[in-house]
């Protein structure tokens, strides 16, 4: 059964290699082409300037990445006081303080119905216990579900903004050197249509060079 076995493999092997034809490969050869490339050679200075600019020495960023990402994780805003960009630490301090806020509000309404729930369960009387209200258990559960649901959104909420701020502080100086950089220019600029008699208007325009 070994030996019938082997065979037949052996069999299909020879099949499948017999099935290869030469005409379903792949052509590598390099064929001479009549065209003319459309790209226009640099010329000398140009090429003397970019010689030039990859030999000069190393300049140092003027901010760090990585310095302005740590003085934000430390605190928040001091990273784009690094940046100079103070009119950010404002919208920083301010969105943070907030999200804070929100979630102690949230925890301590919270707390007060977890409370008065655990309180209702042993019987034990609490600040609504002299409420007529109907189900005073399954009321106080909901309240607690409730105001434990928001607690938690406005924790992530507040952790979303504070991650955000680290980023801002890490892409702002990063693209500092991108914003003096002459190859990438966003300057405004008038917008003319040629297909309509539509007046010019103003808008702005990305120029990038590679």
């Amino acid at each position: 059964m070994r030996c019938f076995l082997t065979a037949l493999l052996f069999f299909i092997s020879v099949l499948t290699l017999a099935q290869v034809n030469r005409n379903d490969t792949i052509r590598t050869e390099n064929h001479p082409r009549d065209t003319l490339s459309a790209r226009t050679p640099k010329s000398e200075l140009e090429v003397v300037s970019t010689i030039e600019n990859l030999n000069a020495p190393y300049t140092k960023p003027a901010f760090s990445p990585t310095k302005a990402g740590l003085y934000s994780a430390v605190l928040p805003g001091l990273g784009q006081f690094y940046n100079k960009k103070y009119w950010k630490i404002p919208i920083a301090w301010g969105a943070i303080g907030a999200g804070v806020g929100i979630t102690i509000y949230n925890d301590k309404r919270y707390r007060r119905y977890r409370n008065a729930f655990v309180s209702e369960i042993n019987g034990v009387p609490h600040e609504f216990s002299t409420y007529n209200i109907p189900n005073l258990k399954e009321a106080l559960g909901r309240q607690q579900d409730l105001w434990k649901r928001n607690r938690d959104y406005a924790i992530a909420a507040t952790g979303l903004i504070y991650i955000l701020n680290i980023v801002d502080a890490v892409v702002d100086a990063h693209l500092y050197e991108g914003r003096n950089d002459p190859d990438l220019v966003i300057r405004p600029t008038m917008i003319q249509d040629d297909f309509t008699d539509r007046p010019s208007t103003m808008g702005v325009v990305l120029n990038y060079k590679f």
